[in-house]
């Protein structure tokens, strides 16, 4: 086995075993969604969403994004931890790959949020989601790029920063905005024409409307292949960017 993926799969092995021992961090971090769906989600039910799919199908998929967007951007928090009690230090004197260091984390992340997805997506259904399955699994591999780029900028970002109060309004300041343009609650199409172009100058706008062109299992219509594109393009320079200023920090 090559050393980078030996090395990035001891660390990710690290990281799932202390996620799955901190149950409580597992079973809060899906309730904001959740609420979201149970509470935010019949209020839309009867209402003209725009499209051919049903509101659900323009409902979960928002959600799932947000759920990608929000919880890759503030993982950084708990590296920032890591450096203050020099847990980073003595990972730094091993001969362990400092890619690996950052992938290992990031795809963690990323097993974290699909088992998370997976349960929304089940919730959504008994509340009343019909999405083919292909459509289910491509939203879930955009979801899943969509973490890794956040969650590499995320930790770039913490070895850069001294303290979770420097690291939360940055990130703060990124993706609030981007939620309410990128048209995770309600399509952008709905609101006025300025607020509709403004949003095409946000990446996960196109994500968004590819992960629900997937739910409608519209495959054909170019959102899918538009969202493929900006999604890859947004991995390559985040894990790029990320990689390379994780190193420069000396992690």
């Amino acid at each position: 086995m090559p050393p980078l993926i030996a090395d990035t799969a001891l660390i990710f092995g690290r990281y799932a075993r202390q996620t799955l021992r901190s149950k409580p961090a597992l079973i809060f971090g899906m309730v904001q969604p959740l609420l979201f769906l149970v509470f935010f989600g019949p209020l839309l039910t009867d209402l003209p969403l725009g499209g051919r799919a049903g509101s659900w199908q323009t409902i979960v998929p928002g959600i799932l994004v947000q759920l990608g967007l929000f919880s890759a951007s503030f993982t950084g928090i708990g590296l920032i931890l890591e450096r203050r009690t020099g847990v980073i230090e003595r990972m730094r004197v091993t001969p362990v790959s400092r890619l690996a260091l950052l992938m290992g984390r990031v795809l963690k992340d990323v097993a974290l949020l699909l088992v998370q997805s997976l349960l929304l997506v089940c919730v959504a259904v008994v509340l009343g989601l019909r999405a083919p399955v292909l459509g289910v699994a491509i939203g879930f591999v955009f979801v899943g790029v969509l973490t890794i780029s956040l969650a590499s900028l995320s930790y770039a970002l913490a070895m850069r920063v001294a303290s979770p109060q420097g690291f939360a309004p940055v990130i703060n300041s990124i993706t609030m905005p981007a939620m309410l343009l990128s048209g995770i609650l309600l399509p952008m199409s709905l609101g006025p024409r300025w607020l509709d172009i403004a949003s095409h100058f946000v990446p996960f706008r196109y994500l968004v409307d590819g992960v629900r062109a997937a739910f409608a299992g519209e495959y054909g219509d170019g959102k899918i292949a538009l969202a493929s594109l900006v999604a890859s393009a947004l991995a390559v320079v985040a894990v790029t960017l990320g990689a390379r200023l994780f190193r420069q920090a000396g992690a």
